[in-house]
């Protein structure tokens, strides 16, 4: 698989009514090119990945309540707390970019990849002449 013999292909997903953790084991997989033929585990797949719809993800039992997210800035006092729900609400992108960047292979390719991935909370996006 040459970097001039492969085409971009651009897949669109619309989230409504998804699932997170099975929604984003599926961009995984197509993002690493695994539904691909000409697989290779350490060359970059020719797929990109659009989003919609982001905001109406549906989360499995009582994690948008539950469910904690921490980040420590380093200094006293600054471990953040965030809940699923409330990230869910404010930024659905950000929640399935988190989510979907887990799933990746920890390497090198793993940045290059999560760019290849266009998340969008509503229904429009502006990749429309990628996918016709």
């Amino acid at each position: 698989m040459n970097k001039n013999e492969t085409k971009e292909i651009w897949i669109h997903i619309n989230a409504e009514g998804e699932t997170l953790g099975r929604l984003s084991t599926s961009i995984a997989k197509y993002l690493q090119g695994k539904d691909r033929p000409d697989y290779v585990p350490h060359q970059l797949s020719p797929n990109f990945v659009i989003i919609t719809n982001a905001s109406k993800i549906k989360v499995t039992g009582n994690k948008l309540k539950g469910k904690e997210f921490y980040s420590y800035s380093g200094y006293q006092g600054g471990l953040k707390t965030e809940i699923l729900g409330e990230i869910l609400e404010s930024n659905p992108e950000k929640l399935l970019r988190n989510s979907v960047k887990g799933m990746l292979p920890k390497n090198k390719l793993s940045d290059k990849l999560i760019k290849r991935l266009k998340i969008y909370a509503g229904n429009k996006h502006p990749h429309n002449a990628q996918l016709s």
